[in-house]
């Protein structure tokens, strides 16, 4: 993508420029923010998914893949949004072997200046950001496919069933809803 978005730029960073293919070991900071979200939240989501498939409980097939997205998918957005707001504030320490910036990454971004680092910021055509856009699928205002969506709501409401407030109120409401609606088809 960023090759995409800055095929024509002036500076020394641009097009092919923009982007660097190399050893993991040559980069260091990104493996170290896939080591924390690891961590700090996708590891323990990745177990409890290989848990139900290990169990049973997930064939991964149209249904199963909507009842996971209707009652994890919150919970998940908001630990990963809670990851980055962590990492995006952590300070990185001033290293004397390199001449590296440190501070904290929200700040560093926000203002280069105070770094002696200059704001790479380009602009970039509508164009380009418009083919960008209908490659994504924003979320919108389901969780899921829609009519998984309003058969769960309806689901919840007959058997009385909240909605879940932690990972194993989701894990105990995706069985549940899962045998229920196995049990209709």
């Amino acid at each position: 993508m960023q090759i995409f978005l800055r095929p024509n730029h002036p500076d020394s960073f641009a097009g092919d420029r923009s982007f660097l293919y190399g050893r993991r070991a040559a980069n260091q900071r990104i493996e170290a923010w896939w080591g924390t979200l690891r961590k700090q939240s996708a590891q323990f989501w990745m177990n409890l998914f290989k848990t139900f498939q290990d169990d049973g409980h997930f064939t991964g097939d149209f249904l199963d893949k909507s009842l996971i997205q209707f009652c994890f998918l919150n919970l998940v957005q908001d630990e990963l949004d809670e990851v980055v707001n962590t990492w995006n504030s952590h300070k990185i320490r001033p290293r004397s072997s390199d001449e590296a910036a440190s501070g904290r990454p929200f700040v560093m971004y926000s203002f280069p200046e105070l770094h002696s680092a200059e704001d790479r910021l380009k602009p970039i055509d509508m164009e380009e950001v418009t083919l960008c856009m209908e490659e994504c699928t924003p979320k919108g205002r389901f969780l899921c496919d829609e009519t998984v969506f309003e058969l769960c709501c309806l689901l919840m409401e007959e058997k009385g069933w909240d909605a879940p407030a932690d990972p194993l109120d989701s894990a105990d409401l995706y069985i549940m809803l899962r045998e229920e609606i196995q049990n209709i088809l």
